[in-house]
């Protein structure tokens, strides 16, 4: 009795699993069709274009911030030159 309960068990679980796999199958079928369409092509287009320019535009940022970073360091070592020479010359006059 025990094993025909088992068996039963078994029969249900595998029914199951594979009512389960025939949907993914489904559901992943309509997907392609749906996401292979000309309109979501169209959509894929418009955010491809869109990421693109929102990339020149941080692109663009980057650059600024690239070279006033490099305008203010050049801006410091010449401080500290300036610093260091001041510091030199009163040294020499001690």
């Amino acid at each position: 009795m025990e094993v025909d309960s088992m068996w039963d068990i078994l029969k249900k679980e595998n029914l199951k699993k594979g009512g389960l796999f025939a949907a993914g199958v489904a559901f992943g079928t309509a997907g392609i069709k749906v996401l292979s369409s000309k309109d979501a092509k169209k959509v894929y287009t418009g955010c491809t274009a869109a990421a693109l320019r929102a990339k020149d535009c941080v692109m663009k940022t980057a650059t600024t911030v690239q070279e006033n970073a490099e305008d203010i360091l050049a801006e410091a070592k010449q401080v500290n030159e300036k610093r260091d020479a001041e510091k030199a010359a009163a040294v020499e006059e001690e």
